[in-house]
C-alpha cells in the first residue's frame, strides 16, 4: 500500500515538474517547482527519513520558492526602469 502511494507522489511529482517546465509565467512555475518540493517532503516521510525531509521541506521548498519570488520581483522591477 506504501509503495502504491509512493508510485502515484512520484507521477504527481513528474507532472509538476513537466508543468514547471512548460509554464509561461514564471511565477507559475516558481509555485509547480514548490509542489514538486512538497511532495519530495511527502516522499520522504514514506521512506522514513524525516531528517532528510526536513531539510528539504527549509531549504528546498521555503528558501529556494522565497529566493525564486524575490528574484522574480526585482526582475520586475529593473525591468520598469
Amino acid at each position: 500500500m506504501i509503495e502504491t502511494i509512493g508510485v502515484i507522489i512520484g507521477f504527481i511529482m513528474i507532472l509538476f515538474a513537466l508543468m514547471a517546465i512548460e509554464s509561461k509565467k514564471l511565477l507559475n512555475s516558481i509555485i509547480f517547482l514548490s509542489m514538486t518540493s512538497l511532495l519530495s517532503v511527502v516522499e520522504f516521510i514514506i521512506m522514513k527519513a524525516p531528517d532528510v525531509a526536513i531539510t528539504q521541506a527549509v531549504i528546498g521548498s521555503g528558501l529556494m520558492t522565497s529566493l525564486f519570488v524575490f528574484t522574480l520581483m526585482t526582475m520586475k522591477k529593473s525591468g520598469e526602469k
